[in-house]
């Protein structure tokens, strides 16, 4: 499948290379406009043959069926959904409300749907124990990705890698002052993620730096951002906030995804 999609359909971070994995961007599906083309979300508007045949590129990418590409019901929270072999699977669209997947299983694979969030991707350095976190603000400043990490290690992880992928950056995030009083209560040293906005009272955020400080903080060595921003790159993401400005209308949305035990040949 991959040798006959886009260049850049799936990018991948080096950090992660060992593991099968990918920060898909909205290239190589059959979606039409405005959900063109690889829209992955089930909440959308978009025919849902479309996203069928969209989920299952991705699923065949990773080499699972598309029955086990699992996702979430997202919510802003930091709750985190623990997949083991004795873990009842939910059929496509009907998974838990939460914010992140674990697992130590081989044969699924956890994805988590963004449009400027911020998708996490975690793995074990033996490969046997993978993550996946949708982080926006909310998610980071409730504690997600901390979430993530210790559902991780109650599975037996020891040193784990994490990447920041394709999400809303700094120079098109501007947020009002309530927004970063919030991010400061929960982390009073985050103040040098903000600087002055040119519309008075409103701050530029940088969300990425932000994420990687948490997850730094939460004692990981191994992090790292794919550096792209989502509202920015019009050909390659879909985006909320780009949608926002241009007065609202049907989105779609990039899925990110990783399997677990399965090295990248």
């Amino acid at each position: 499948m991959s040798d006959h999609m886009p260049r850049g359909w799936a990018l991948q971070a080096d950090s992660l290379a060992y593991m099968r994995h990918g920060f898909f961007t909205r290239l190589g599906g059959v979606s039409p406009a405005p959900f063109n083309s690889l829209n992955c979300s089930l909440a959308s508007a978009d025919r849902p043959e479309n996203i069928a045949e969209n989920r299952g590129r991705v699923a065949r990418f990773l080499g699972v069926d598309s029955s086990f590409l699992l996702g979430l019901t997202q919510i802003h929270s930091a709750d985190v959904v623990t997949l083991t072999s004795r873990t009842p699977l939910w059929q496509t669209g009907r998974g838990p409300a939460a914010d992140a997947l674990v697992s130590n299983r081989d044969d699924v694979a956890l994805g988590v749907i963004t449009a400027d969030c911020g998708p996490v991707l975690f793995a074990s350095l033996d490969g046997q124990i993978v993550g996946a976190a949708h982080a926006g603000w909310r998610g980071a400043v409730g504690g997600v990705l901390e979430a993530t990490l210790s559902a991780m290690t109650a599975l037996g992880a020891g040193d784990v890698v994490a990447c920041v992928g394709p999400c809303i950056r700094q120079e098109s995030y501007e947020v009002g002052a309530e927004m970063r009083e919030a991010v400061l209560d929960s982390s009073p040293e985050a103040g040098h993620f903000f600087i002055p906005a040119p519309r008075d009272g409103h701050y530029l955020f940088d969300m990425p730096g932000y994420c990687l400080h948490r997850l730094r903080r939460a004692g990981l060595h191994h992090v790292s951002t794919i550096g792209l921003d989502t509202c920015a790159d019009t050909r390659r993401f879909f985006s909320h906030r780009r949608r926002t400005q241009a007065g609202g209308g049907a989105i779609g949305h990039q899925i990110s995804a990783i399997r677990a035990g399965v090295r990248q040949r």
